[in-house]
């Protein structure tokens, strides 16, 4: 919280609110990252207790969603910021939504963890799965960073990630098939991996979201369609 770089205000309080939905913001993105990190040990330990554990804590993520767009909607009415602070705001509201949507897809994850506790197979089957877990979830982490520190660097860094994410992605979904052909027996366990890569693709997208709201908030560009000869001049 000490590195973000919230506008000095008269009020005091402002500046309090300010910092409250930042770090309430962080507290969601950390929760998230919990959730992602819990439901991939699951996986990797064939462990349906865990993986239930990641459903049932799934709400908590709900809730912090809807009580920091509240505050944010709150202060808009009341204080109506402008330039950076309604930036900030933005950004804010803006991120909150894409968390939500990663504790989801961890969710999917985790349901996908219940089902291969039940089903024979080894560990050496989730590998790659794993591999890219951990790259997703450096990318959530370096994103919420970027934004706590107001760093474009380490944000266009994350969006430079995406590529690698992809082919990741792409190559757990060829093998799967490929196994799948080999094997249709294993086509209940293959369709479960194949699912669980999805969806941490689709949370290392959300990742790259909170990478462009941060340069939004620092630099006030809206970057989302940018090419990337056009990100190297940030």
């Amino acid at each position: 919280m000490a590195h973000i770089q919230i506008t000095s205000h008269i009020s005091s309080k402002f500046n309090e609110e300010l910092q409250d939905i930042h770090s309430h913001a962080l507290e969601m993105g950390r929760l998230v990252e919990q959730q992602l990190e819990a439901a991939l040990n699951a996986i990797a330990g064939d462990d349906g207790g865990m993986a239930r554990g990641v459903i049932d804590r799934d709400r908590r993520v709900n809730e912090m969603e809807l009580a920091i767009d509240e505050d944010c909607i709150r202060i808009i009415a009341q204080r109506q910021p402008a330039a950076g602070d309604l930036r900030f705001i933005i950004a804010v509201m803006r991120m909150i939504i894409d968390l939500e949507r990663m504790g989801d897809e961890a969710r999917r994850i985790a349901y996908m963890a219940a089902h291969l506790a039940k089903r024979a197979g080894t560990n050496v089957q989730y590998r790659e799965l794993r591999h890219l877990g951990a790259h997703v979830r450096a990318m959530l982490r370096n994103s919420l960073q970027a934004f706590t520190d107001g760093d474009v660097d380490l944000a266009v860094g994350v969006l430079h990630e995406d590529k690698k994410v992809d082919r990741e992605y792409e190559s757990i979904l060829r093998e799967t098939i490929t196994f799948m052909m080999e094997d249709p027996r294993a086509i209940p366990r293959a369709l479960d991996i194949i699912n669980s890569a999805r969806s941490l693709e689709r949370i290392g997208d959300r990742a790259c979201n909170i990478a462009e709201y941060a340069i939004y908030y620092v630099k006030g560009e809206d970057i989302r369609h940018s090419s990337p000869d056009e990100l190297k001049e940030l």
